[in-house]
């Protein structure tokens, strides 16, 4: 008989997580979709040294996944307890990206439109980024894909600086401030012309998710018309 999991614990855009014994979780689709590229996607990573949870086993015709339970509080959470924390987390942010981004993909990743061969992530961001006592964990890899560091670093800008705070007005204005100095510290390692030329493109694809709103995606492009005109007052010296 299949071992049931415990409580649930959290729950995602489409998965549910639920205890499932000591140090173990079980995630689980909501949608019925196979977590088996997920699953792949993390085993490949982890074995080349990046910090992922470790997969123990795949259950229900891929339908769920057990896998290490990992203690600690998102760096998002981190950071508004701890705002003296903004621009190390974002650096940390940042490095995590360039240590994923030096991975080569193998073909058997999802192809990303603008054909770059290293792994992408696609949404690394504080929420995905675990504060475990032994380091940074970075979870939620059903995005991950083949493909170019630009693309992934516009990405969780997008997503930093838009994503709904869900909060009254001044503690709204209070999160605007603060992650307007993570954004910044973020991006510092990377070249913002061409992460800015795929900014465009990313919200497009955004647009069609049914998980943002419509104001979200309002946001997300004022801030390609915002950088774009910054890029042409550049451009004209």
């Amino acid at each position: 008989m299949a071992r049931e999991p415990g409580p649930l614990l959290a729950s995602g855009r489409d998965t549910d997580i639920f205890e499932f014994g000591p140090g173990l979780v079980l995630r689980r689709a909501r949608n019925n979709r196979s977590l088996e590229h997920e699953a792949r996607v993390m085993e490949y990573v982890r074995e080349r040294g990046y910090p992922a949870p470790q997969v123990h086993e795949l259950r229900d015709e891929g339908r769920e996944l057990v896998m290490d339970r990992v203690e600690g509080v998102t760096m998002g959470a981190q950071v508004m307890k701890r705002p003296w924390l903004l621009r190390r987390s974002g650096r940390l942010l940042a490095q995590l990206h360039q240590q994923l981004h030096a991975l080569p993909a193998p073909t058997w990743f999802r192809q990303a439109p603008d054909g770059g061969e290293n792994v992408i992530h696609l949404d690394l961001h504080p929420l995905n980024v675990l504060m475990a006592p032994g380091g940074p964990v970075v979870i939620d890899w059903a995005n991950a894909a083949r493909g170019e560091e630009a693309t992934d670093v516009a990405d969780t800008w997008l997503v930093m600086e838009c994503a709904d705070p869900g909060a009254g007005v001044f503690a709204t204005q209070v999160v605007l401030r603060f992650r307007r100095l993570l954004v910044e510290a973020f991006l510092g390692p990377f070249d913002r012309g061409t992460v800015v030329t795929r900014l465009r493109p990313l919200v497009e694809h955004r647009a069609a998710d049914r998980n943002i709103s419509p104001a979200e995606i309002e946001a997300m492009r004022r801030v390609v018309a915002r950088e774009e005109a910054r890029e042409q007052r550049k451009a004209r010296g």
